[in-house]
């Protein structure tokens, strides 16, 4: 059994005013996932408690049967009292809430940096790659150079009318910071892997992101 931090936003509005917070099926399905395969899973925030679910999000048919994911949210730890060391993978859920939160969170640096410099499996679908653009390895290396990577485009952005009000556009920012940006058509599944790093494109991707992260968890758990 391995034990996975799976990190969700506290972030609960975006520039406009409206509601934001965790999208719910990005957080849902991978939970389910890690969950269904007999790991223990950690869920955590910058700030602890209560995770705002981003109520755009709350429609979808399988809704009745994320209740235990949704229950999880409830109670978030604070991720000041996670200890990287008893952990095995690190998972970003997205959700518009993750670009005001997750970059200015120095918690989540030195966790992500911890979890890097061990060669710990690391994940994010959609937002969630918002916490990599102010990594910084020891050495002073954004953790995104030179990285294969995929995150929600600027053209999903556009999409869905909410490029302004953002703080930034994040598919540019991850090319800025040096990344291999690989996108696959708007809504459809894409799945990157970089050695330990997982990423996923946006909503329709999470099922086969989280697969793919548990099989480098498994791999690394049962090397032979």
């Amino acid at each position: 059994m391995a034990s996975i931090l799976m990190v969700v936003t506290n972030a609960c509005k975006i520039m406009n005013g409206k509601d934001t917070g965790v999208w719910l099926s990005e957080f849902a399905e991978a939970y389910l996932a890690f969950h269904d395969a007999g790991h223990h899973v950690i869920v955590a925030s910058p700030r602890g408690g209560e995770a705002p679910i981003d109520p755009t999000s709350t429609g979808h048919v399988m809704m009745k049967e994320w209740e235990g994911a949704v229950e999880a949210l409830l109670h978030t730890v604070s991720l000041d009292q996670v200890d990287c060391d008893q952990l095995d993978g690190v998972f970003l859920a997205g959700g518009h809430g993750t670009m005001f939160d997750f970059p200015g969170s120095d918690t989540l640096q030195r966790v992500l940096q911890k979890m890097a410099e061990a060669n710990k499996v690391i994940g994010a679908v959609c937002h969630g790659s918002a916490g990599f653009t102010r990594l910084v390895m020891p050495d002073g290396t954004p953790f995104l150079k030179g990285r294969r990577l995929t995150t929600f485009t600027n053209q999903e952005e556009k999409e869905m009318d909410l490029d302004k009000q953002m703080p930034f556009l994040l598919e540019s920012k991850v090319r800025e910071l040096g990344a291999t940006f690989v996108s696959a058509p708007i809504f459809t599944e894409n799945v990157e892997v970089d050695g330990n790093v997982v990423t996923g494109q946006n909503p329709q991707s999470t099922i086969r992101t989280a697969q793919k992260f548990l099989e480098k968890i498994e791999g690394m758990k049962h090397p032979c």
